[in-house]
């Protein structure tokens, strides 16, 4: 299947033989490949005398493209595992098997793409970046509060450098366009609660979307072609992505999340709004005040002005 997909992501047409002789395969048996594509997401061109094509193309992961967008320090502490199809990148990160400071898995298609508070995070191939990084830090969980603020605002920060916007954050872990989601952040912590813990950070932006799949998705959704009228490169977006990450967490390793506290409340998308704050049975409603220097969140009602944290917790707009 990987090569077929290699053989159609230029996006022009080839013919049944011309696809079988590249891969040594019947006709009938790249026929019965063809007709698997849409279990990918993969929308399929087939006209006669023409061919198959994959109408928009694909630009695949290519290692040296991603290496260029690479300071190189970092490019020479990175350990990269690229897969075309897998079931997670956040497990895949996890595997590596690497003495490399720096650790990043990233993936053309996920079959178990996970999001925040037991969501599947939809992964058709192709269409969006599917991105994990490894990443180990002392001092227990509490100096990894406001974490998923501070990615959030690289992601911001890296979507910008490329041209997109305009772009809000949404407490915790949303990355938003025009009021519609464009990417998402999952941490997944495991290891001494008062120690060393190691943290993978998860992170889907969407790329290119189909129509289809934007309707079957729960909530509005927006991709960057869409923002931008044109695609970006998925490579240099991962490149990009992977250096500002590393000098986020230097930063953050060494001063927590304060130092982008001002930053994150500029993008802040629900500012001054009313809100509702759902954690667990208890709801609580009044106005969006902004993040402490923790990153828990601020409502203001005729309480006061209170923080909130913790991973069950989702705040929407009233």
């Amino acid at each position: 299947m990987e090569n077929l997909i290699r053989l159609l992501g230029d996006g022009r047409f080839h013919s049944g033989e011309e696809l079988g002789a590249a891969m040594a395969i019947s006709r009938a048996a790249v026929w019965k490949k063809l007709k698997t594509l849409s279990d990918y997401g993969l929308e399929l061109d087939a006209v006669r005398g023409k061919g198959y094509r994959l109408p928009s193309g694909i630009e695949l992961l290519n290692r040296e493209s991603i290496y260029k967008e690479l300071q190189g320090e970092t490019a020479a502490q990175l350990a990269l595992d690229l897969k075309m199809i897998t079931a997670s990148t956040n497990d895949d990160v996890r595997n590596i098997i690497d003495d490399s400071r720096w650790r990043v898995a990233i993936a053309e298609y996920q079959s178990q793409g996970r999001g925040r508070r037991g969501r599947v995070w939809q992964s058709p191939l192709g269409a969006s970046l599917y991105y994990s990084m490894l990443w180990r830090i002392d001092g227990g969980l509490t100096s990894l509060d406001g974490l998923s603020l501070a990615v959030g605002l690289t992601v911001v920060k890296t979507l910008e450098s490329l041209g997109v916007s305009p772009l809000g954050l949404k407490w915790p872990n949303d990355i938003l366009a025009n009021g519609k989601k464009l990417a998402g952040v999952l941490l997944e912590i495991s290891g001494d609660p008062t120690g060393s813990c190691e943290v993978v950070i998860g992170i889907g932006i969407n790329l290119s979307l189909s129509l289809d799949l934007k309707n079957k998705i729960d909530q509005p959704v927006t991709d960057v072609h869409a923002l931008l009228g044109h695609p970006v490169s998925k490579n240099k977006l991962a490149g990009r992505l992977t250096e500002n990450l590393v000098m986020m967490l230097e930063t953050f390793g060494q001063h927590g999340f304060t130092p982008f506290q001002r930053a994150w409340q500029d993008y802040d998308a629900f500012a001054g709004s009313p809100v509702v704050l759902h954690a667990g049975n208890t709801t609580i409603t009044g106005q969006a005040a902004g993040i402490s220097e923790s990153g828990a969140v601020l409502i203001r009602n005729e309480a006061g002005v209170t923080a909130y944290s913790g991973g069950e917790i989702s705040l929407r707009k009233l």
